[in-house]
């Protein structure tokens, strides 16, 4: 037996990946422990679950992989720095002391905060940060062989990668370089819209449709962009004008004053008011990344001849760009790593030194490699427990999980939020029918309630429909399994909206319209980010889905991340009881055990300090 654990750490969603004889054992972000959402330190409570999880002692390890190589990404920022001076003097200044301290002399690291766990008898190995999102792309999906296609900000100089795999091989054909960047370009756009770099693109994702289809400003917007910010080759390639950009050396993405020069306005107050100019200006960038990621695709079908693409990289979780490849660059088969950001570097980094470095052959798997993505920890009746004693909490425990089901599925079609929380956490940042909050799609009030009374957050925000996957071509214009919620898909006819109001002002009152049946996960242009849901991946929540469609015809449910704003996705049963104390959710299921929001002591002052809500 043989066990390679991988390691991301020291820039944001830290975490760590264990795989035994090639097989993907377990995974986790460090956020999830530690209740810091995109934790950047090292995933110390991640590796111990690993270990712990597995039985496997660190001195039984045969390898550690870090997902990048730390001397190369410092010689970047050095060569950086210098290119620019003098400016961003007083940012060079702040970087260098972590580096010099601690991330230049990385093996010793690593051993030091791996020493907690026991004696290191194994090598510790590097992979470059591009190859480790190659890696976690290429060899857990279904293909023998495919091309790879990665986009993100940056990792030590590549900013985007093709590639071909072919069983047990990658090859890495081009890639571009810092600082010309399509994740930096959609970032700088996410900070100057006012969403948080880093975490607020899907903000920006999801902003853009509110746009009207044509918009002359948006035209306008998308002119100037090409024009001042980034010029596109045909390839997909592209040269930013870092005239306008602050990120090579400063600690913003912007040049605020030349931006509010250009497009008219300042920059979005990160709480303010979201008017057309920013919506039209979120849907113009869309727009431009989406055709510089067909044009990168496009070519890398072209260079590699490959009838399979894999894709990972932040870059990969835009799943309206990702419908576009689907549907226009050429190839017949696409699969995406569910996590495709950082945090999916460690699983890269462990199976790259299990392929590459080992030369081991690939393991025929059925489906993919992912597992449904279901990879963290799970919990047992007595955590539960524990919580009922801590909290003088209420629950009925229910030893016929089909009776839990359809109790759940009756106070779903009554109109009720419930969280559930079930088996094994997910690895990357959706949650997938495990650590879900679930609630009726057929309710025209119910994407408002659920960002403003349960998720805090804004109310555009959309939601995701889970579906069963033998149902989905009836209600989605897709074929085909779509488990990972990574491409959004048209409404089928029958039940998109009509009559969408774009001049409306208020966002909420865009989003009403006529003949919506599923109103609560149509977005305003008719797609949806769709997750299909079968029994082999997901035996609980797909009886779920089909004890609600037997009882009201509708075989969907909207699934959305049990959390809220600022809280990363929950982790234990604990986590569950804080969150769902603290919000208007009506219900909560913990495995076997129903918690009514009736039942619960009166808590909330200590519920809400530990969530930090109040």
């Amino acid at each position: 037996m043989e066990a390679i654990l991988g390691i991301s750490a020291y820039y944001h969603d830290s975490a760590a990946a264990l795989i035994v004889d090639g097989v993907i054992i377990a995974a986790c972000q460090e956020e999830r422990f530690s209740r810091v959402k995109h934790d950047s330190t090292f995933p110390h409570k991640s590796i111990e679950f690993l270990l712990e999880f597995s039985g496997i002692p660190l001195e039984k390890l045969s390898a550690v992989v870090f997902y990048e190589k730390p001397f190369v990404k410092f010689e970047r920022l050095l060569e950086t720095y210098h290119a620019f001076a003098p400016r961003g003097l007083t940012g060079f200044l702040k970087a260098m002391p972590p580096w010099i301290k601690e991330k230049l002399f990385m093996k010793n690291g690593l051993k030091d905060k791996l020493s907690v766990f026991g004696k290191l008898n194994c090598p510790i190995l590097f992979s470059e940060h591009h190859l480790s999102h190659a890696a976690s792309a290429f060899f857990p999906s279904p293909f023998s062989d495919a091309a790879i296609l990665t986009v993100d900000g940056v990792g030590e100089w590549a900013t985007s990668t093709i590639a071909i795999g072919k069983g047990k091989s990658i090859e890495i054909l081009e890639e571009a370089h810092f600082p010309h960047s399509v994740g930096l370009l959609y970032s700088a756009f996410t900070y100057y819209l006012g969403f948080k770099v880093n975490s607020g693109e899907y903000k920006l994702m999801g902003l853009a449709p509110y746009a009207a289809p044509g918009n002359p400003e948006t035209q306008k917007f998308k002119e100037l962009i090409y024009t001042h910010f980034v010029n596109v080759k045909y390839d997909g390639s592209i040269f930013l004008n870092l005239s306008y950009f602050s990120f090579p050396t400063g600690s913003t993405m912007a040049d605020n004053r030349k931006w509010e020069s250009l497009f008219g306005f300042p920059r979005r107050n990160p709480e303010g008011e979201i008017s057309d100019r920013y919506i039209n200006l979120a849907a113009a960038i869309q727009e431009v990344c989406e055709d510089i990621m067909l044009k990168m695709a496009k070519h890398a079908h072209e260079l590699t001849g490959m009838d399979n693409l894999t894709m990972a990289g932040g870059v990969a979780l835009n799943c309206v760009i990702n419908k576009r490849l689907k549907a226009e660059s050429g190839f017949k088969n696409i699969w995406i790593q569910p996590a495709a950001g950082d945090a999916g570097g460690a699983l890269g980094a462990c199976l790259a030194g299990w392929y590459i470095y080992r030369e081991k052959e690939r393991i025929p798997v059925p489906g993919d490699g992912m597992g449904g993505a279901f990879l963290g920890p799970e919990f047992t009746q007595t955590a539960i427990e524990k919580v009922l004693l801590r909290y003088d909490a209420k629950a009925t425990h229910y030893p016929n999980f089909n009776e839990l089901c359809n109790l759940s599925a009756q106070l779903l079609a009554e109109g009720n939020v419930i969280g559930w929380f079930q088996g094994r956490m997910e690895f990357g940042p959706r949650a997938l029918g495990n650590r879900s909050i679930l609630a009726d799609p057929r309710r025209e009030d119910m994407q408002q309630k659920l960002n403003l009374k349960i998720k805090f957050r804004e109310s555009f925000r959309p939601f995701a429909p889970s579906v069963l996957e033998e149902c989905m071509p009836e209600y989605f214009n897709t074929p085909g399994s779509l488990p990972y919620m990574l491409f959004t898909a048209g409404v089928a006819d029958e039940y998109k909206r009509r009559n969408v109001d774009f001049s409306e002002q208020d966002l909420n009152k865009r989003l009403k319209s006529t003949s919506a049946k599923l109103p609560a996960v149509t977005h305003v242009d008719n797609s949806a980010r769709v997750q299909s849901v079968n029994e082999s991946q997901n035996s609980k929540f797909y009886h779920l889905i089909q004890s609600f469609y037997k009882l009201t015809g509708c075989p969907v449910l909207i699934n959305t991340s049990f959390n809220v704003r600022g809280e990363p996705l929950v982790c234990t049963p604990e986590d569950a009881y804080r969150c769902f104390m603290a919000t208007d959710m009506d219900y909560l299921m913990i495995e076997n055990y129903l918690f009514r929001k009736e039942d619960q002591p009166d808590n909330l002052d200590i519920i809400k300090g530990a969530l930090g809500l109040d």
